[in-house]
């Protein structure tokens, strides 16, 4: 990489964060009439439909199962999109649904994740080490620092790949899942053309069912929610807001206080220390 393409790299990927951080900033303003729909199993869901989906297999943050769930008014979408992609030849593939409070708190803290987004932003900072506020900026749109902005709370999204039907073998978007880096926006400029065709392809399917894609993350699709309000340049109310779930009953809660930090500067701060503890054992 010539010093004019890492230049180039750098000054994109510290825009879109910039970005995604007024977007950020217009979802807070969306106001929520809470729906109190359930939250859905989407497995039953595609097998009662005969629908082929797959689902991740990785574990969750501390080892927690994932929730494949969605809003009660979200499965019939989930299923044209599902049934889309099977006539394409394509498998869509849920990586992750519903967060809880503990996993949304801790997925971006866990050391690989904390560890890649931080050397990113030193990179963005030419060298320099961010103080807290920064990385807590940096952190809010890339691992949601609020409950009123990570629509995985809400029930209203999924982070998605999507496979070839018959060989398995995942479609090329430019990267995997949780790539954090200036291929990461949806409308990355560095990417293949074959990865952009894929991530248009799959956007187009995703919206003919009703899902809207957030322009950050070319995995995130979601509906029903302040995301969606913003995207589609709508006052709101949102019909879905940030929520604790029964699993035993699918009843939904809303949170009291969705704009509270999930991680406060001080829990912030300590994380960079270990960090760079970690990443200068592992450069020696």
């Amino acid at each position: 990489m010539t010093l004019c393409d890492e230049s180039a790299r750098r000054a994109f990927w510290s825009r879109q964060l910039d970005e995604a951080h007024d977007f950020m900033m217009r979802v807070m303003a969306i106001p929520v009439r809470e729906s109190g729909e359930k939250l859905v199993p989407l497995v039953p869901a595609a097998e009662g439909a005969g629908v082929e989906v797959a689902f991740s297999t990785r574990p969750h943050v501390l080892g927690l199962s994932r929730c494949f769930v969605l809003r009660q008014g979200q499965i019939k979408r989930f299923l044209r999109a599902a049934q889309a992609m099977n006539r394409r030849g394509w498998v869509l593939k849920v990586e992750d649904g519903f967060r809880t409070r503990t996993m949304q708190k801790h997925i971006g803290r866990i050391p690989a994740v904390f560890d890649g987004i931080l050397r990113k932003v030193i990179w963005e900072l030419d060298g320099r080490t961010p103080d807290r506020a920064f990385m807590f900026k940096r952190l809010m749109t890339l691992t949601a620092q609020m409950p009123k902005i990570g629509t995985h709370m809400s029930g209203s999204a999924m982070d998605i790949s999507v496979l070839d039907r018959v060989t398995g073998r995942e479609l090329d978007r430019g990267g995997p899942y949780l790539e954090m880096s200036e291929r990461t926006p949806m409308a990355s400029p560095f990417i293949s053309a074959d990865a952009a065709r894929n991530r248009e392809a799959i956007t187009a399917i995703m919206a003919d069912a009703g899902f809207v894609a957030y322009p950050y993350e070319f995995w995130h699709y979601n509906s029903g929610d302040a995301y969606e309000c913003v995207l589609r340049g709508l006052p709101g109310p949102a019909a879905y807001g940030a929520v604790d779930w029964d699993p035993e009953t699918g009843t939904t809660t809303p949170i009291a206080d969705p704009a509270a930090p999930l991680n406060d500067l001080a829990e912030i701060e300590a994380e960079i220390q270990s960090s760079l503890r970690r990443l200068e054992l592992g450069a020696t």
